[in-house]
Parts: C-alpha cells; structure tokens; sequence
C-alpha cells in the first residue's frame, strides 16, 4: 500500500506539531513490529491520542476504527479519509465496519481499536466491550496493548503554553483462544474484554488502572502466548 503525498504532508505537518507541543519518549513504540497483522489495543481518553499514534507509528500499514460522528466534521473528514479510517456506528452492531476491519488485517495492516468503545474524561480504564474480542477472534492476529496517559492533559496545557509530558507503553502481542473452539457466548465475550483490559492495566501506573486497579482479579483463561 502506498502512502499518498496528501498523507505524507499530514503525518509530516502533524509531527512538527507534536514536537512543538510535547514531549514524548517514543522508544516503546520501537516493540511494534514493522509489518502486521495485528491490533493495536489502546486506551482513550482524547480524540488526539489516534492522531498521535498515527504520526509516530511510521513506516508500517495501518489503519483504525473510528467513530461515525468524526465523518460530520469537513476538517475531522478530511483527516479520516486521507488516513483510510474505517467508520464505525457505535449506536449497535455494525457488520460492515466489521467486515472492512477483518479485510485491513487479511491486507497485512494494523488495526488501532480503543477496547472501552468510548472516550475516559478521567484517564483511567473504564470497563471494556466485546468487540475487539470479536475481532480478533474471528481474524485470529495478535494484539499488542498500547497504552499512554498525559494526553489528557494537552488541551489545557495548550492555554497555558506548557508542553505535555506523554508516556507511552507496549506490551507483549498475545492471542484469544476460542471456549472449546466453539463461538464464545454474551458472557464468554464479556470475560475475555476484561482480560484484554487488564493487559492495559498492567502496563499503566495504579492511578490510571480505573475500572481494572484490582490486578488479584485478573485472569488469563482465553489469552495464549505463541
């Protein structure tokens, strides 16, 4: 897959401007590998930690899931598109989303997914939901959790003239195994959403753990390292 001028310019232009505006130790981002598949599980608590990914994450295939409400904005609209985000609807199940996100990763690219489905005003972990499970499940790829915590931060910090100290962490890629290699259940998906969460959690200072702080409740049942 090529990379337009258009994305270039964007990724160039959008890179001055994270250097201007903070400070980031990008040295765990060197643990993704070069080439997918896989997913990348992060978590979310602003609408620029995707765009930040995308800058820094160079020289590899990748696209992400994003929310359909990014597409009503011209500006957010454009960025999207030259990005080759896949619009998701997050008002019930969106088998085309789906579908397009299985395709990405048959094409060798990387999936950005944030597991808790929506933005944490907090910065801490809220509950995660079923369809990153889903999706690996079905596509049966890596996911490497991908967390950082300060980003939250920037937008106040912007009105203060500060830079933002931005933290980021990799974990090590794992696989979900299928209950008996049947379709897991409602229940089944919803166990394995909290074991991917607690990879995250595990890679996060306590403060940010949030709905995943009690590691002694972890468990591991679904998740294979190969």
């Amino acid at each position: 897959m090529r990379i337009s001028f258009t994305e270039r310019l964007v990724n160039a232009v959008l890179r001055g401007i994270i250097r201007l505006v903070c400070v980031v130790d990008t040295r765990e981002l060197d643990k993704i590998p070069r080439r997918g598949p896989g997913i990348l599980a992060s978590n979310h608590t602003t609408n620029f930690e995707g765009p930040i990914y995308y800058a820094l994450l160079r020289g590899r295939k990748k696209t992400a899931l994003g929310k359909l409400e990014l597409w009503h904005n011209p500006f957010t609209r454009f960025l999207m598109q030259t990005w080759r985000i896949i619009p998701i609807n997050r008002s019930g199940p969106d088998r085309r989303a789906l579908r397009r996100a299985l395709n990405a990763l048959e094409r060798g690219e990387f999936l950005g997914i944030a597991p808790e489905g929506t933005r944490s005003t907090t910065g801490a972990l809220q509950r995660g939901r079923p369809g990153t499970a889903m999706i690996a499940l079905e596509a049966d790829v890596p996911i490497i959790p991908l967390v950082q915590w300060g980003v939250q931060d920037l937008p106040r910090n912007v009105l203060r003239l500060r830079r933002t100290r931005i933290s980021m962490a990799v974990g090590d890629p794992f696989y979900l195994k299928r209950p008996e290699g049947r379709r897991p259940t409602a229940g089944e998906l919803r166990r394995i959403a909290d074991e991917i969460m607690y990879q995250l959690a595990l890679l996060m200072p306590e403060r940010y753990r949030g709905y995943y702080r009690d590691l002694s409740a972890m468990t591991t049942e679904f998740i294979v390292r190969r």
